[in-house]
């Protein structure tokens, strides 16, 4: 199930072959039912309501979980962003030459976090996060030395660097943040029942009429996947803020190398 929610794209195919192997299932059971019946086809029609309704209202919840973490994803980006332009600021506090240093190491962390953001493959990915770890250990080190003097301008400066690397394990957290297996499951599973109870009550209608539902269902839960698919889907938080920060970055550092 994991492997489908990293990969909306074969989620919306698995479930709408699925749904509709359901679906024909239902019209399966009815057939060989016969003429007899189980229950009232006016309580028939009851249990397949709340069956549906049941399963919109849980669509509709997962939705609103995938969404709110993507628009978590958003504003950490915006977070990261942020901490790490204040901290080149205040970088300008420092000496000249650990001013220096530690500017060129927020140009490269900050080109790294970009990376984080638009890199797909595995091992390009681990690079990008060992590269990280070491530039924020460096940074540290960097401005380590200003707490010697225990003064209002080397708190400021720590302070600006504990936030700037806090925010990327932020950032972190948030990607690892997904809508859980276990809900999965349970979308899928009355998925699949409320395909058979309408499969069973269509008996003998065109068959057209058994690929609505399935068709309607994958494809909500490909926007769900693909929402909350931070790294796979289409749907995906751009580091606008990131990238904008790093152009700005660099003319600065020129015009005052000139």
């Amino acid at each position: 199930m994991t492997f489908l929610a990293n990969h909306p794209l074969m989620l919306l195919v698995v479930t709408l072959v699925a749904l509709w192997i359901a679906a024909r299932l239902g019209v399966y059971l009815r057939r060989m039912q016969g003429q007899s019946k189980l229950m009232d086809p006016d309580d028939f029609d009851l249990v397949v309501g709340a069956t549906l309704t049941l399963l919109g209202l849980i669509i509709g919840f997962t939705f609103s979980m995938a969404l709110n973490r993507y628009d978590q994803r958003k504003n950490y980006e915006e977070a990261e962003a942020n901490a790490i332009g204040t901290e080149y600021v205040r970088a300008d506090l420092l000496p000249s030459a650990e001013a220096s240093k530690v500017r060129a190491l927020l140009r490269e962390y900050t080109d790294q976090r970009v990376l984080y953001y638009t890199t797909r493959d595995p091992e390009r990915l681990r690079q990008v996060r060992n590269a990280t770890s070491q530039l924020e250990s460096d940074l540290w080190s960097a401005v380590t030395p200003s707490a010697a003097q225990r003064d209002n301008i080397s708190a400021l400066i720590l302070s600006g660097m504990n936030d700037t690397i806090n925010s990327e394990g932020y950032t972190q957290a948030s990607w690892i943040n997904r809508v859980p297996v276990a809900a999965w499951i349970l979308l899928l599973s009355i998925a699949f029942f409320c395909n058979v109870l309408v499969g069973y009550r269509a008996e003998g209608k065109p068959s057209v009429l058994l690929l609505v539902l399935p068709i309607a269902i994958a494809i909500s839960f490909f926007l769900i996947a693909d929402i909350d698919s931070p790294r796979s889907g289409v749907i995906r938080v751009a580091p606008l803020n990131l990238e904008s920060l790093a152009d700005s970055l660099r003319p600065h550092y020129a015009n005052r190398t000139n």
